[in-house]
């Protein structure tokens, strides 16, 4: 486990490395592959930790020296975050119920309710703002399906907050992904994008704290 843990590491913080091989190793495969894990992210609910906003910057990144096709990867990364977004809603619509009252090892109920704190204070909205914070962004769909918003509704946000979301971490990269200063510190940037993401998430849980705090002194 913690050898997988250490790959899972060394892959975020590397992408630029890694997904240089992959491009080199598999050619025009890499866009299913990024398909695949863009997909994966935000479809599925137990796979919430995938490097989502870094992967879309370094695929930027290389799309700016020529190994990828930069109008190829938006529309096919903007289809997968979508269409994610889509399925994910309606395994919380079908299935989540009975997922929580199993206290399914699939659905991480500390994840689940900092994702309901969001809808609560944000409403339909969170759908939007829940694609730039990572692990919320797994949940928000779920939390949808399970009868927060309706399906009419919920598609709008989908599809605009899964353009923007794509287009602002996929053109960041393809634009400044190879500034000298960026590419010869690119681990550094990847922990800051990871960082940065965090913090709505750490700002929501630290107020839900203070004010859980302040009603036991009351």
């Amino acid at each position: 486990m913690l050898d997988i843990i250490l790959w899972f590491v060394d892959f975020v913080l590397h992408l630029d490395v890694h997904l240089g091989a992959l491009i080199q190793q598999y050619g025009l495969l890499v866009y299913a592959i990024l398909f695949l894990i863009i997909f994966a992210e935000t479809g599925l609910v137990f796979a919430p930790i995938l490097p989502g906003d870094s992967l879309l910057f370094a695929a930027g990144a290389f799309a700016a020296i020529g190994s990828l096709d930069i109008f190829a990867l938006f529309i096919l990364l903007a289809t997968a975050a979508i269409i994610g977004d889509t399925v994910n809603y309606w395994i919380g619509h079908y299935l989540g119920r009975e997922l929580i009252r199993r206290k399914s090892r699939l659905v991480n109920k500390e994840y689940l309710d900092r994702t309901k704190k969001f809808y609560d204070k944000h409403g339909g909205i969170t759908i939007v703002i829940a694609r730039f914070v990572p692990i919320i962004r797994t949940f928000a769909p779920f939390l949808g399906g399970l009868g927060a918003m309706k399906y009419r509704k919920f598609i709008l946000y989908n599809i605009i907050g899964g353009i923007a979301w794509v287009s602002l971490f996929l053109f960041a990269g393809f634009f400044f992904g190879n500034i000298p200063l960026v590419k010869d510190n690119f681990s550094v940037i990847i922990i800051a994008i990871i960082v940065i993401s965090l913090v709505p998430a750490f700002f929501e849980f630290s107020r839900h704290l203070l004010a859980s705090r302040r009603k036991r002194k009351k």
